[in-house]
């Protein structure tokens, strides 16, 4: 049982800190001519494919992203068309542009290095249009390749010590990650980037499914190699990250456990050849839960955090009116969205509109790992640069009190674009949302799972912010940073944290025609 010994936890993200020297004294060059391909295909699996013309819900993205999907008493089901959107506008082709080494097919949900290293998979028990199997969702082709006919919807509970969720679903969609998609580019912090990069395509994936009416969850209480092996998983390549269930059946009624036996299916490679990055699988590995009882004690509230009395002047957030709500649909907003590659410096943004951004992102992720409902690992610090109505300066959000703390006033652009890697991006923003968390805290009691949960937490929570950002016709990144530096710059206030993620807003600039 290696999760609860969390030194592997501190050794893991110690160990891939950017620091200004770090990246001095490692450089490292892409060779484009070994780059991965960014598709998982399976050459001999006949696809099926998914319709692609499918009725928008009509339902608005702040709304989406925001509102609970509301308890039934009646069964809720999804059938094909509403697992082809949740599907597509999860992990979808969205856009695609050339260049010089060819094509990038840009993805439904933001992806450290447009790389796209999360892959899905659809566990479900017969559904009107749709067989019961286990499938991988294909986005190239927009179809599903059958890996295993029949219903594994007991296997799944099983793996996750019949977490109710779970057993109730018609549907449960795999998340899963592959090391060397990304790791090409950003080498062993890449294991970070599996928790942002899962985190933004659930933000979407939880958001469409609320349009739909169809609740939906985040799990990641599970047997590891339960999963991985239904999966049929190289897991020196590619490993089971979390589960989403779609939609609830009242009663019960799994089918009996199946044999899952090993399938050998032949996927084409990635590239001609693989580098392996040992902290990364040393890492999963000791995060990982081995027994149905191990995954049962895992679970349970999670530690209470207490917040100190603010000590700086605090300014009351305020929500955009509703009759002032963009009603741009998710669908819309989805297709919209991208990373912003430049910010307009000279423009600003309205602290209605930040606070409706922090107000839809952060009112409660549906987890397993998140008890009682509406708790969060991870703290919310920012720099604002051009805000009306808000001083520059480093603030400290209190989520409960809806108030932004000033913790220093003054202009931090130059500091910004130190922390965030000497890019422009942060310094250019309106402001900048750095992701922090008490990793002491979240490890003691989650293990080194712990770290799994709060990376996958603030990619989620970033995703929902880079819609609430786009649903407003803002831009919106997802930066790295110097990890030790931003703690720095945030301290006395933020000692003892670990920084985690980082999001810059603004207003994204216009390129002037050729």
């Amino acid at each position: 049982m290696n999760n609860p010994n969390i030194q592997a936890a501190w050794k893991y993200h110690d160990g891939t800190k950017h620091s200004y020297w770090s990246i001095r004294n490692n450089p490292h060059f892409l060779d484009s001519a070994n780059q991965p391909q960014p598709f998982k295909i399976y050459p001999k699996i006949a696809p099926f494919p998914l319709p692609r013309e499918v009725p928008q819900t009509g339902v608005a993205a702040l709304s989406a992203i925001s509102e609970p999907v509301p308890s039934s008493r009646a069964d809720s089901v999804p059938d094909l068309q509403d697992l082809a959107r949740i599907l597509y506008f999860s992990a979808g082709i969205t856009k695609q542009r050339a260049h010089p080494g060819g094509e990038i097919y840009f993805r439904a949900a933001a992806c450290t290095g447009a790389l796209y290293e999360i892959e899905l998979y659809v566990v479900t028990g017969d559904l009107s249009g749709l067989d019961a199997g286990v499938y991988h969702f294909n986005p190239a082709d927009v179809s599903l390749g059958l890996l295993r006919r029949g219903d594994f919807r007991r296997n799944l509970a099983q793996a996750t010590a019949t977490e109710p969720a779970v057993a109730r679903a018609p549907a449960t969609i795999i998340c899963t990650g592959t090391y060397w998609r990304n790791a090409w580019k950003y080498q062993a912090r890449t294991y970070r980037h599996f928790g942002w990069d899962n985190g933004t395509l659930l933000a979407n994936m939880l958001a469409v499914s609320a349009a739909l009416g169809l609740p939906a969850e985040i799990v990641l209480g599970f047997v590891d190699g339960e999963l991985n092996r239904l999966l049929d998983l190289d897991t020196r390549r590619e490993v089971s990250l979390c589960l989403v269930p779609i939609g609830r059946k009242l009663e019960s009624s799994l089918p009996a456990l199946r044999e899952a036996p090993a399938l050998g299916l032949e996927t084409i490679p990635l590239s001609e050849r693989e580098v392996e990055y040992p902290a990364m699988l040393e890492m999963h590995d000791a995060s990982s839960l081995e027994s149905e009882e191990e995954v049962a004690r895992w679970r349970g509230k999670q530690p209470v955090f207490t917040s100190s009395s603010p000590a700086g002047e605090e300014f009351l957030l305020r929500r955009l009116p509703e009759a002032e709500l963009p009603k741009d649909t998710i669908e819309q907003v989805i297709l919209r969205r991208g990373s912003t590659r430049a910010f307009d410096r000279t423009a600003s943004i309205t602290l209605d509109q930040l606070s409706t951004i922090l107000d839809c992102a952060t009112r409660g992720l549906p987890a397993d790992f998140l008890e009682p409902p509406g708790v969060q690992l991870n703290d919310l610090y920012l720099i604002v640069h051009a805000v009306q109505g808000l001083k520059p300066g480093a603030y400290f959000f209190r989520r409960e009190q809806d108030t932004m703390e000033l913790l220093q006033d003054g202009e931090f652009r130059a500091e910004a674009h130190h922390l965030g890697l000497e890019q422009e991006l942060p310094a250019d923003a309106c402001v900048d949302i750095f992701f922090l968390a008490d990793l002491n805290r979240i490890l003691e009691r989650y293990g080194n799972r712990g770290y799994r949960a709060v990376q996958l937490e603030a990619g989620t929570i970033g995703g929902r912010m880079y819609l609430a950002a786009y649903a407003q016709r803002l831009g919106a990144t997802g930066l790295t940073f110097f990890d030790d530096d931003v703690i720095n710059f945030f301290s006395p206030h933020a000692k003892g944290k670990s920084v985690i993620f980082l999001l810059a807003i603004g207003k994204p600039l216009k390129r002037r025609p050729q």
